[in-house]
């Protein structure tokens, strides 16, 4: 792992206490049983017992032993979570000590650990309008601790959001069917060609994060704005409440788009404030997988 700032040793060690002790009491469970692995490996031959399924019966050996055995499996696990994360400029909106690049790091470090927890690998693919850093997977506390470094400290080169460049890299990457989480505002285009490929090759779930002054605009009179992706800045009227409510629209908007996307490729979606509980959201999401599987 590269040097790194006492500052930012905190910081990655207060998210390594706070999110371990998370995963552990509420989402490892959840977790494991919401993403099964690639299927059953044959592991061996034991004692038929009272209960055991006939269909599991293993005929040959039965015949050989003149007394009945059964086949045991285990599930063959190793799954790959890939963490696509945007960090465009747009992620930096939000209070000074509670910015959309703090929370996703907190919530990457929550699926993370998740993850290795139930001895799975992790990557990290950094986006902006293009791949800004790529980590390929791999297990261990060690390289989870460099995943949220990376999340806490690296810095978009460009401010734009293009996610179907993420995608792609993705697919290049990522050949062995994976869970993938991507995490952004979603503010950038939809791209649903590339959505739907990868939907259909891995396991791919979007996370939206939102800040709660991205959909209540708070009411103090002539405001300058500005887009942080494109730099062009607005003079508006917040006091007037047709301002306010087209801009709760519009984030509505975005929001419901990525969402209906998702529905009609099949895969997850999970809306996420930054002043909200957010474990709760993702452990009803593992849930509902669960369910559906």
């Amino acid at each position: 792992m590269a040097v790194i700032s006492a500052d930012i040793f905190k910081k990655i060690r207060q998210i390594q206490i706070r999110t371990s002790h998370t995963v552990s009491d509420l989402l490892a469970g959840a977790y494991h049983s919401a993403f099964k692995g690639r299927g059953m490996e044959f592991e061996e031959v034991r004692p038929y017992q009272p209960g055991d399924e006939v269909r599991s019966i293993d005929w040959n050996v039965t015949a050989r032993m003149n007394t009945p055995y059964v086949k045991n499996y285990r599930e063959e696990r190793e799954l790959t979570v890939m963490l696509l994360v945007d960090i465009s400029a747009s992620s930096q909106f939000g209070r000074s000590d509670a910015s959309k690049k703090q929370f996703i790091a907190e919530l990457g470090a929550i699926l993370a650990f998740s993850a290795t927890q139930n001895n799975d690998k992790v990557g990290l693919i950094l986006f902006s309008d293009r791949v800004e850093k790529y980590i390929p997977p791999n297990r261990g506390l060690r390289h989870v601790l460099r995943v949220i470094r990376e999340l806490l400290v690296s810095k978009a080169e460009y401010s734009g959001t293009n996610i179907e460049v993420a995608l792609k890299y993705l697919a290049k990457v990522q050949k062995r069917k994976g869970v993938c989480f991507l995490i952004s505002d979603f503010i950038a285009q939809a791209c649903p060609k590339e959505t739907r490929i990868i939907s259909k090759r891995h396991d791919l779930i979007s996370v939206c994060i939102t800040d709660p002054y991205e959909i209540e605009l708070p009411n103090i009179g002539l405001i300058n704005v500005q887009d942080l992706e494109s730099g062009s800045e607005y003079l508006i009227d917040s006091s007037d409440p047709n301002v306010r409510e087209a801009y709760r629209q519009e984030t509505e908007k975005r929001i419901q788009r990525q969402k209906k996307l998702m529905t009609a490729c099949k895969s997850g979606f999970i809306d996420i404030r930054t002043d909200q509980e957010y474990v709760t959201a993702i452990r009803d999401y593992f849930k509902l997988k669960e369910k559906r599987r």
